[in-house]
């Protein structure tokens, strides 16, 4: 079928079509009556309030020539298409317009035609030279007010009886007394089925305090949720404010703690503007809006040279991170993309959704185990990659305290494959995404991604493959993160359990994560070690605390927290410290690059062939634990650590005294 023809659902049916006149013809019928009355009121204002020899003879004409004038002119500003029960300001002043261009018309109409004799001996026929023009002038006036108020009348009239579908209106409170707060209960107040009764405003701005919108008082202040909600029973916050940082959002969230209310937040600005959704389109208020920041700049034409027409392989593709790196190299458009993913589930999604939303990209979906070095150097020698970004790895901690064995196998042997790989078949560069578990490491899985560091540097010295690795914090709803654990003890009743009062950890955004590491890619001359500012630590406890009365339940009596210790291999604080003095700066103000002495390249190996050779024996943590402290002497175990948290502890503590 051509894309010119519509197919015949697409086309108004022919009861639609005679709706729609009907509807038409009653209007224009309306406005008939209207100024067949303004025009009666003008009469009577200019006779004194009596009804004169002018009735009904010279009315009656006289209304005709009206009639004529302004319902053409009425036509011309649309005002037969309007939906009376939305009637706004922009049509207000449609009608101020054509009731003043009517008149405009008529007034000099009825001058020019007495200084022509034709006319004016046929006006003076009719018997019409004795209509004053004070009713012209009071039929202009009378024109606006009656059709204004007839429409602004029906819009009353359906926002005054509409009515709840399922009982009690839901109690809400605005926060944001600005334009969007103003359109939304604009919103609200037109709905078809009226389901919010709004008690007032909440505004910092005291200027706005005691002052209504649209009949709703401006209540109080930010820091008087609390009380405002208890005293007018509120059941539903909505957060107005589109332009709002996160950190303004976390402090509306942590003055509400205590309260049994749902919140939820309207549309971006950008959306709304552009006409996608409306602002009482609203949703819930998610974590990622607290702890989320501001936008990453990039330099996207550096980022187009280094991925247009490339080869590009992600190992782990179906992980959190991987995924998402799927997702952004797709917007650059590759030659083409290769999944690397040994759990085929998360391969399946990954390559569906990928092929959906870039039909044009070549993609190719393999199952494989890092650890399988055939395998590895097979796919490798297939596709000849350009770029590879190896995001694959063991990530979990006290998993990987139990698991040693495969904590190396799969982060450091499993990265050596990929990265041998990658330099025997001339890939232009590769990217491995490391954590910040790998700083001063007191985790086997931290101190396996140092090694595998440590040995793709090592790797860059020899081969023409430039090799970077790229350092971050947690991110927001990875899988195996705290945020998932939390929602899901929260939906179970609780308790939510967190290991320590003080534990700090740094969030950002996966697809932050996933721009930031492109960027720091394409700036990489090789051997560099990229660390990602993460901004500012977040306590594991607030965030505890904010899901939980996100979720309308107060901490601690709805839901209980409860503190379990730090698990083996834990850190209190994680350290990603841009200021320290082993950082260095780069051109983008969120990446900087940690400043090492690379290892010596012999005892390196060694250490790793030994530490391989001794991963799949029993009971093998003590010789895996004393192999990694061999080659890096940062690395502490459990002992150690715990005096590490002391150390900690104590400096936060002096820190606030």
């Amino acid at each position: 079928m051509s894309e010119d023809i519509k197919s015949p659902t697409e086309f108004p049916s022919e009861s639609a079509n005679r709706s729609g006149w009907f509807r038409q013809i009653k209007i224009i019928l309306a406005h008939v009556l209207f100024f067949t009355i303004a025009l009666f009121l003008s009469f009577i204002v200019a006779g004194n309030m009596e009804v004169g020899d002018w009735f009904p003879g010279r009315y009656l004409k006289w209304l005709l020539l009206v009639l004529t004038v302004k319902l053409s002119v009425f036509g011309l500003f649309h005002q037969y298409k309007g939906w009376w029960r939305y009637a706004s300001v922009s049509d207000l002043l449609s009608i101020i317009k054509a009731s003043h261009l009517s008149t405009v018309i008529i007034v000099i109409g009825w001058y020019i035609s007495n200084y022509i004799p034709t006319t004016r001996r046929w006006i003076a026929e009719l018997d019409l030279l004795n209509v004053p023009i004070t009713v012209m002038l009071i039929d202009w006036v009378a024109t606006i007010v009656v059709i204004c108020g007839a429409r602004l009348a029906i819009r009353l009239y359906y926002e005054e009886t509409q009515t709840t579908s399922g009982g009690r209106l839901t109690r809400m409170l605005i926060i944001g007394a600005g334009n969007a707060g103003e359109v939304l209960l604009r919103e609200i107040q037109r709905m078809p089925v009226l389901r919010y009764d709004v008690v007032g405003f909440i505004d910092d701005d005291w200027r706005k305090h005691g002052v209504r919108i649209h009949g709703v008082p401006v209540l109080a202040a930010v820091e008087q949720i609390r009380e405002t909600a208890q005293k007018h029973s509120v059941d539903e916050i909505v957060i107005a404010m589109p332009s709002a940082s996160h950190k303004q959002l976390r402090g509306v969230i942590e003055h509400c703690q205590g309260t049994n209310l749902r919140f939820s937040t309207v549309p971006d600005l950008v959306a709304i503007a552009s006409g996608k959704v409306r602002v009482s389109q609203m949703r819930e208020v998610d974590i990622n809006d607290l702890l989320g920041r501001e936008p990453v700049t990039l330099d996207l034409d550096l980022i187009s040279d280094f991925l247009r027409d490339k080869v590009v392989v992600i190992t782990g593709a179906g992980g959190s991170i991987g995924s998402e790196m799927c997702r952004q190299v797709g917007h650059f458009v590759p030659k083409m993309l290769l999944l690397i993913e040994q759990a085929e589930n998360e391969l399946f999604y990954i390559e569906r959704e990928l092929r959906v939303k870039f039909p044009d990209i070549v993609i190719r979906a393999h199952i494989c185990d890092i650890g399988d070095k055939p395998r590895v150097e097979s796919l490798f020698g297939q596709y000849r990659p350009d770029v590879v970004i190896h995001a694959a790895a063991h990530k979990h901690v006290p998993l990987m305290e139990a698991n040693p064995g495969e904590a190396v196998k799969n982060n450091v042997a499993g990265t050596r494959n990929v990265a041998a790989a990658a330099d025997k078949f001339s890939a232009e560069r590769f990217v491995m995404i490391s954590t910040d578990k790998a700083v001063n490491p007191t985790s086997i899985m931290g101190s396996s991604k140092r090694l595998a560091e440590m040995s793709i540097q090592s790797l860059n010295k020899k081969s023409k493959t430039r090799f970077v690795t790229v350092r971050f914090g947690n991110v927001l709803g990875s899988n195996g993160s705290v945020i998932p654990i939390f929602k899901k003890q929260i939906a179970d009743g609780g308790p939510v359990t967190v290991t320590h009062p003080e534990m700090r950890r740094y969030f950002m955004t996966i697809p932050e994560a996933s721009q930031l590491v492109l960027q720091a890619a394409v700036m990489g001359h090789g051997g560099e070690v990229f660390v990602l500012d993460m901004g500012e630590p977040v306590r594991i406890i607030d965030l505890a605390c904010n899901l939980i009365t996100l979720s309308g339940f107060k901490p601690d009596e709805d839901i209980e927290i409860t503190f379990t210790g730090i698990r083996p291999g834990e850190k209190l604080f994680e350290e990603l410290a841009m200021d320290a003095e082993d950082m260095q700066a780069t051109r983008h103000p969120k990446i900087h690059i940690w400043q090492n002495v690379p290892a010596d390249e012999a005892a390196l190996n060694d250490t790793v062939k030994r530490l391989l050779a001794v991963a799949d024996t029993k009971d093998n943590r003590d010789e895996i634990i004393s192999l990694l402290k061999e080659v890096i002497p940062e690395y502490v175990g459990d002992v150690d650590s715990m005096k590490l948290h002391e150390k900690h502890l104590s400096k936060l503590n002096n820190s606030n005294m």
